[in-house]
């Protein structure tokens, strides 16, 4: 049986299979997203959903869906399903039987004595959906139907019928081709095998999200059917849909499909789900690659892609494309940035206070698994001349004090990962000098110290290690409160929250505290923020604890990051933990690993969502697949096995 199999019983129950979502993309920033049982819930959701540069940075949906009938003796069954006016309809998931994702997603429909698989893949590095669809059991002549249903639209937005609208449509092989408006490309829908096409445009009106309408938005949309596609197919016959902006042979799809087949690898486990989900952030463009920091709405953000790279990357066996998104994209963005070249990157926010700070950490991270010399040889002249560009005072966002701490303006824009904001200023406004920051900071001191050694720069090296003492004096003095570390102070304020940014203190490998102060941090962190999803990012003692991600946005982005559970802060956590526990912290470790572990059957499948509440039953909410909760848990996964 597949590591993620769903049978009958959960399937046909839509309280429970509506939860369960599904995300597949062609890492060139395309993807496919529903449901488990097709039925879209957001707006985000659809069969083919891409980027169109002329039109704007969002994601388009094209194709919403593809609904199918089967046939027969004149007996008309439709197994597609749509929420209208708080009703479900047609209740076409009452025929699956079963859905496993081993290598590609797969649905089973009976329909009487009808078997039918549908299994589904996006073309790498191409805008292009394929459906398979076998008929595995029939006993009398079978005729199956498609009816597409049309969006045109950004991600962010709903359609609703108008007149503007072309409905007219071009012949193409084995199908046609459609554009409902003149800014965007053709669809073309083409099948393996010849079909009648029956053109009859109707509007379908008010097919509902309930996602949307949960968090408060706009949540129906009308979609235009062009009309259906009709064959007949037998039994152990096989047909392939393709929809896509370009025409294809049509001959070539079966082809197509087994040479992308061959690129999957199979979910056998937790860690081949994380490798494959990781694998799912690349946006390629050439030689050129980004991390996307998640889906279905998120971008090619810095912090995000720099914490994550690793995970990513080499840690996910693909050393390959550390080198597109390092060295032939961030360097130069990076070096673009130092020099005040202002171009269009399209990696977002390079200006974050700790943005390069954590570039260095994933260089950190590289050196530790490959060879150090090489490491320090092919980008210790770049850590040296991040660190100069702060030292200098040349970062438009830091300032570095005499007293050899950095100092960031967090009361107007948002300084930290913690960026929510009410009326365009931060909810949580942590300014001044910020705990995770300074961790940073001394950490990229002692590491660029290193590397500068390695590669014969003995009087620069020894100017940072005095850096990084002067660092390290004040970092104790500034923030260490004989319990624990202040989250953030300026002036004459010392913020007493117990948040989980003071991990990264401890677990970075150059920690400016002492081992007692580590293990008092671990210990109050455990006590306090830990959960079977990561740490809380507030302690339920706070008066300010809301731990529920719930209600509309201003209520949501009020509760962000004073509750819900972030995942992202689990790697840290474990890291620590282990510094501190060594070997006899191992089995906890592990336990802690199973109740992620679970997490692949939940919410999307295969992949890890962007939060979840503070509070039992830790329900998981926003991005549905985050490349730093994915990247957390692979280098958990990672550290414990180091520890054998």
């Amino acid at each position: 049986m597949s590591y993620l199999n769903f049978d009958k019983s959960l399937l046909t129950n839509l309280e429970r299979s509506l939860t369960k979502e599904m995300i597949r993309t062609n890492r060139a920033g395309a993807y496919n997203s529903t449901t488990l049982i097709d039925c879209n819930t957001r707006k985000y959701h659809g069969q083919l959903v891409l980027p169109i540069p002329e039109l704007g940075e969002d994601n388009y949906v094209l194709l919403s869906s593809l609904d199918e009938t089967v046939i027969q003796h004149g007996a008309e069954f439709n197994l597609g399903i749509h929420k209208y006016n708080n009703q479900y309809n047609p209740n076409g998931h009452k025929y699956i039987r079963q859905f496993d994702c081993e290598v590609v997603s797969r649905t089973i429909y009976r329909v009487g004595g009808v078997v039918l698989s549908k299994e589904r893949m996006l073309v790498s590095f191409e805008p292009r959906v394929l459906i398979r669809y076998k008929l595995i059991e029939a006993h009398s002549p079978t005729t199956i139907r498609f009816r597409p249903f049309l969006a045109f639209r950004s991600v962010n937005e709903l359609t609703h019928a108008n007149d503007s609208a072309d409905t007219n449509y071009e012949q193409v092989e084995n199908g046609v081709a459609m554009r409902l408006y003149p800014q965007f490309p053709q669809l073309h829908m083409q099948f393996s095998k010849k079909n009648v096409y029956e053109h009859t445009p109707n509007w379908y009106k008010d097919i509902e999200y309930y996602k949307e309408q949960e968090r408060g938005f706009e949540y129906k949309e009308d979609q235009l059917v062009p009309g259906y596609f009709e064959m007949p197919i037998k039994k152990g016959e096989e047909i392939i849909f393709s929809a896509g902006i370009t025409e294809v042979k049509t001959r070539s799809l079966k082809s197509l499909w087994d040479k992308e087949l061959e690129r999957r690898h199979a979910r056998v486990d937790m860690f081949a789900c994380l490798k494959n989900s990781a694998q799912q952030f690349y946006k390629r463009n050439g030689e050129k690659c980004h991390l996307i920091a998640g889906y279905p709405w998120f971008k090619a953000v810095a912090r995000d892609e720099f914490m994550a790279l690793p995970a990513c990357t080499f840690l996910s066996d693909r050393e390959d494309y550390w080198k597109l998104i390092v060295d032939n994209t961030a360097v130069t963005e990076i070096r673009n940035f130092m020099e005040g070249k202002h171009q269009q990157n399209e990696l977002k926010d390079l200006d974050a206070p700790d943005a390069l700070l954590w570039f260095i950490r994933a260089l950190q991270m590289y050196a530790k698994y490959h060879d150090f010399n090489q490491t320090a040889q092919q980008y210790g002249d770049l850590a040296q001349d991040i660190i100069s560009f702060i030292r200098k005072q040349q970062h438009p966002r830091i300032i570095l004090q005499n007293n050899g701490l950095l100092y960031v303006d967090g009361t107007e824009t948002p300084a930290t990962w913690m960026n929510a904001v009410e009326n365009n200023r931060p909810i949580t406004p942590r300014t001044g000098y910020v705990v995770e920051i300074n961790a940073l900071w001394y950490n990229a001191l002692r590491f660029t110290a290193s590397i500068t050694r390695a590669n014969g720069k003995e009087h620069a090296a020894d100017l940072l290690d005095y850096q990084a003492e002067i660092t390290r004096e004040s970092f104790n003095n500034t923030f260490w409160n004989g319990l624990y570390l202040y989250d953030y102070v300026t002036d004459n304020y010392q913020d007493k929250e117990v948040r989980p940014n003071m991990i990264y203190a401890v677990s970075l490998p150059y920690s400016p505290l002492g081992k007692q102060q580590q293990k008092a941090i671990v210990d109050i962190c455990t006590k306090e923020l830990l959960t079977p999803k990561g740490l809380r990012t507030l302690s339920p003692k706070s008066g300010y604890y809301r731990p529920e991600y719930i209600g509309g946005q201003l209520e949501r982005d009020r509760n962000y990051h004073n509750g819900p559970v972030w995942p992202s802060t689990m790697g840290a956590y474990a890291t620590a933990y282990l510094k501190i526990y060594q070997r006899s912290g191992q089995s906890f470790v592990n336990r802690m690993l199973l109740g992620f572990e679970a997490e692949m059957s939940e919410l999307c499948i295969g992949s890890l969502n962007e939060l979840y509440d503070g509070n039992p039953p830790f329900r998981g909410h926003g991005g549905m697949s985050f490349a730093q909760s994915v990247a957390a848990i692979i280098e958990m996964i990672k550290e414990s096995e180091e520890i054998l």
